[in-house]
């Protein structure tokens, strides 16, 4: 008989190469995850040798300032985006809050931050609780299409809350929250903080957190088990809501005012943050820890091209670019995250 089998010194060499193989797939895919963390190690070693001002304490805290209010914003859009949603009303929502805020301070001669800020928070979290109705409860195809209408509808009661004009005068524990600091550190940071604990405790501590990435990577399929989709669903938006209201406070205590045009365009900001941060548009995918990240991204290129005296209007060029990439980058991390794994467990298969 012909003997068909390898020799055992082939098969042991072939069984090793392959091990080599598949760790080596296993390694390019911590780089991929890493991707975010590597940039902003490469934008700070870039922008530390491009400005003699970057690494000092006080720039430092001026990223975190000029960080906080999107970090704040996509810690509540994480959640929408994990669900295979998008919340485009944040930016209006926040400067809605802010004129509320405002008014209860200027109409009413409350100056209480006991009060405004709760007012501040609750108005967010009404506008993301229409959001959710109109998405679940309306049968909408997509978020999308509440979010944008509640973007037009809050910046036009903004303007016309405030006719069209800015609002002076913040509490002083709203002004402290927005430029305050307790040592080197910002408040702003500090909210930020305690919200991504608060926001990753939800996520990876409760059967909630868990039943929002089920939703996101399959909604049929969560139904089938008993998750409460509809109630997960508005819940992400009440929460995106408020983060909204949070941001306002930030906002408004930053410059003392309400300005009815505040936050533009930093919902796109936040939706890019989380991007960045390895959320995927597809749902069932991101973390707290990248959101930061991603928000951080944007802070540092901000940060930087002030410090190298480039215009606003490239500024927004170059976040537009950055946007574009993030959002590309999702489609081309899923697909080679996808392409890795494959080719891991078939290098894997072949070696037992």
């Amino acid at each position: 008989m012909v003997n068909t089998q390898a020799p055992p010194r082939l098969t042991a060499a072939k069984t090793s190469n392959s091990r080599g193989s598949a760790g080596m797939v296993g390694l390019w895919l911590q780089v991929i995850r890493l991707g975010p963390v590597l940039l902003l190690v490469l934008l700070g070693v870039v922008l530390s040798i491009a400005s003699p001002h970057f690494l000092s304490p006080r720039n430092f805290a001026n990223i975190g300032l000029e960080a906080s209010v999107v970090a704040v914003l996509a810690l509540g859009q994480l959640l929408v985006i994990v669900t295979a949603g998008i919340d485009l009303s944040v930016g209006a929502g926040a400067a809605l809050a802010g004129v509320i805020g405002a008014l209860w301070v200027k109409d009413l001669g409350i100056t209480s931050g006991w009060l405004v800020i709760p007012s501040m928070i609750l108005a967010g979290g009404v506008i993301g609780l229409i959001n959710g109705l109109l998405f679940v409860k309306g049968l909408m195809p997509h978020a999308f299409l509440p979010t944008l209408a509640m973007l037009e509808v809050a910046r036009g009661t903004a303007l016309v809350l405030s006719d069209s004009q800015s609002i002076p005068g913040m509490p002083d524990s709203v002004r402290a929250i927005g430029a305050g600091k307790l040592g080197p550190i910002p408040y702003s940071v500090l909210v930020v903080i305690v919200l991504a604990v608060a926001v990753w405790v939800l996520l990876a501590r409760t059967p909630w957190g868990q039943w929002i990435y089920a939703t996101g990577a399959n909604k049929e399929g969560a139904r089938r088990v008993g998750i409460p989709v509809d109630q997960v669903l508005i819940s992400v938006y009440v929460i995106s809501g408020l983060s909204a209201g949070v941001a306002a406070i930030i906002l408004t205590g930053q410059v003392n005012a309400a300005y009815p045009t505040a936050g533009n365009l930093l919902e796109l900001s936040a939706i890019a943050a989380v991007i960045i941060g390895g959320a995927s548009f597809f749902g069932g995918r991101g973390t707290v820890v990248g959101a930061l990240v991603g928000a951080l991204i944007l802070g540092t290129i901000r940060n930087g091209l002030n410090l190298l005296n480039v215009s606003t209007n490239w500024q927004l060029i170059a976040i537009g670019v950055v946007i574009a990439v993030a959002v590309e980058m999702d489609v081309i991390r899923g697909w080679l995250e996808t392409r890795l794994r494959t080719t891991r467990t078939e290098m894997l298969e072949g070696t037992t």
